[in-house]
């Protein structure tokens, strides 16, 4: 007779079952926290931690360590997927991310393989822990490939910066049989001080090549002769990106260097190139700004290869992301008014800076600087105006409507605002004048009574319609001028003469005068295409500008620019501006104007000649501008 179970019994074999399978998800649960905890300890950098949860740490040391070469600075992401449990072992999915430096991410899906211990659930010490096609006595090689950088280009499309021949004058280590003269030979040559070059030779390896200075194949041949047949100097070459002069445009593009790039400068007056101190040259202007543009995004490939480099193993490439090549950089640079800037500024040994703007639409036709000047001033110096500053005041006086280009206006010798004496250039004096020659000729005295009848803020807002003042947002900074709207008394009137806490750059200056050619002032222009800088400033009233620009066409004709009268269809307004506190006081000289037609269909500039004591520096300057342009 069959016997039923116990109540007790059923009960305990219905509670069983979920009891069985609670140890299951127990023990996926174990994998997963014990291979969580394996990748958390590898991704942080924590090797040992990593392999002591492994069944053969010693292996797997080895194993990471040979990885974190292989990957150098490479930084590792995991995130752990499906788990399956089966007999007392186990394997987990997992994907993995390296974020690899100067290449793009590597992303890939792999497994671990998991044995139950005594204690707990250790990793399996494999290779292919690492990557599924990593087998025993192999490693990760990685290589990467730059894409061909892209290049900066003026407004015709074509590339401003090309590949240039340049020669690297330096010394063998080693190879040198009279180190102080070769020094004192090579500096003599070059420029570079000898004491340099001795303590960078002594301090280099033997065998290895010091750089002393790197010169374009022209300024090489300059010096061959004094340097060629010197014991230990050796010569190699390479190609480099390089603009069409040292210094072609340089506030605004930059310059391309390198780890070993010296400065390269045009020859002096005594035929040597000039050395700037400091040789690594880096990026700088546009191409800097536009470094991720420019370059593009570099690619790699990943290959299983022998760790036995006697076998001669090419490797087996498991991954590979090919390089994408940069994208130009288009400028409105016109490289024929770019040289005929910079030839005009070499013909002033002091610091000289010219900026040439199209009007109508505010792009930068071109930016020079001689090499006695600080390249950025063209763009980003705070200078007093001057008295090119007129054109603005004389705006904000005719825009009153009490007086027009015929009004008789008085030009005295000097005139005392509050107890100071103000004067015109050797206190000429002109009587009673009509409104145009006061300007034509530059009378300080007229433009400070008629600007002292302006409400306080009439010559910010005129300055204001052109633009003055803005901040302008540009991948290379421009200064938009500063011109006060409270400055009362003396204050007051040296403002209306660009004297005072009026300043200005030479790039704003000629944004100025090309809303004055255009009638449609406009924000300045960096890179074609790119967003605005600002809005577009409101600009006077067209018969303000009607009446002001036969004025500084008058300037040419009949005033203080004459030396330009041969040069097309010029107007203009010259300037002397005082600074410092010598007695006399020293002055910059300035002219800001633009010319009709021509090749160039149409050009404004600002020339400043940084204490060129008078503006006649500035005009002669403009003046071989003018005729280089044709």
């Amino acid at each position: 007779m069959r016997t039923r179970p116990a109540p007790t019994l059923l009960i305990s074999l219905l509670l069983a079952a979920p009891v069985l399978a609670g140890c299951s998800g127990s023990s996926e649960d174990d994998v997963r926290t014990a291979a969580e905890a394996f990748l958390d300890d590898w991704t942080a950098g924590d090797l040992a931690a990593a392999a002591a949860a492994t069944t053969d740490p010693e292996a797997t040391t080895a194993i990471l360590e040979q990885t974190a070469g292989d990957l150098p600075d490479a930084a590792l992401t995991a995130e752990v997927g499906d788990v399956v449990v089966e007999d007392g072992t186990a394997t987990v999915d997992w994907s993995a991310t390296w974020d690899l430096t100067a290449a793009p991410d590597w992303s890939y899906d792999a497994e671990l393989r998991l044995e139950e211990g005594d204690d707990a659930w250790q990793v399996v010490a494999e290779p292919a822990l690492v990557h599924p096609e990593l087998g025993e006595g192999q490693h990760l090689e990685l290589t990467r490939s730059l894409p061909e950088r892209a290049t900066i280009t003026g407004a015709d499309g074509a590339p401003l910066f090309t590949p240039t021949e340049v020669v690297n004058v330096g010394v063998a280590k080693g190879q040198e049989t009279d180190l102080p003269g070769l020094a004192a030979a090579l500096s003599a040559a070059t420029g570079v001080p000898a004491a340099e070059i001795v303590a960078k030779v002594e301090a280099a390896p033997e065998g290895q090549f010091v750089p002393v200075i790197s010169l374009r194949r022209p300024q090489f041949e300059a010096i061959r002769a004094q340097v060629f047949d010197l014991p230990g100097a050796v010569f190699p070459t390479e190609t480099r990106p390089l603009a069409p002069s040292p210094r072609f445009a340089e506030a605004l593009l930059g310059r391309v260097g390198g780890a070993t790039a010296e400065v390269l400068e045009e020859s002096s007056e005594d035929g040597a190139p000039r050395y700037a101190a400091g040789d690594q040259l880096g990026l700088s202007g546009l191409q800097r700004a536009f470094q991720e543009q420019l370059t593009g995004t570099p690619g790699f490939a990943v290959s299983v290869i022998s760790t036995d480099e006697t076998t001669g193993d090419a490797g087996r490439q498991i991954a590979a992301v090919d390089p994408v090549p940069g994208q130009p950089v288009q400028t409105p640079l016109v490289p024929a008014i770019q040289a005929a800037a910079e030839a005009a500024v070499a013909t002033e040994s002091r610091p000289t800076h010219l900026v040439a703007v199209r009007p109508g639409t505010g792009e930068i036709l071109a930016v020079a600087s001689n090499e006695g000047a600080n390249p950025g001033n063209a763009l980003r110096g705070q200078f007093p105006p001057g008295s090119s500053m007129k054109a603005i005041t004389a705006t904000a006086l005719l825009s009153t409507g009490a007086l027009g280009p015929d009004t008789a206006v008085p030009c005295p010798g000097t005139t005392v605002v509050d107890g100071r004496e103000f004067e015109n250039q050797d206190q000429f004096d002109l009587g009673t004048v009509p409104f145009t020659e006061a300007f034509a000729q530059s009378c300080n005295t007229t433009f400070i009574q008629q600007g002292l009848q302006l409400p306080d803020g009439a010559l910010a807002e005129a300055a204001a319609a052109y633009g003055v003042g803005s901040d302008w947002e540009l991948p290379i900074g421009i200064f938009g001028g500063t011109v006060p709207s409270d400055s009362t008394g003396t204050t007051k009137a040296a403002n209306a003469i660009g004297q005072g806490q009026v300043l200005m750059s030479p790039a704003q200056m000629a944004l100025v005068v090309a809303g004055i050619a255009s009638g449609t002032p406009a924000a300045p222009v960096e890179v074609v295409g790119a967003a605005p800088a600002g809005p577009a400033p409101a600009g006077p009233p067209a018969a303000v500008l009607d009446a002001l620009r036969p004025m500084m066409r008058q300037v040419v004709l009949s005033g203080t620019a004459t030396a330009l009268a041969d040069r097309g269809e010029v107007f203009g307004k010259t300037g002397t501006a005082e600074y410092g506190t010598n007695t006399p006081p020293d002055s910059h000289g300035w002219f800001a104007g633009y010319r009709l037609g021509g090749v160039d269909g149409g050009v404004a500039f600002a020339v400043l000649v940084e204490g060129g004591q008078s503006s006649s520096a500035a005009v002669a300057v403009t003046d071989a501008f003018l005729g280089a342009l044709g």
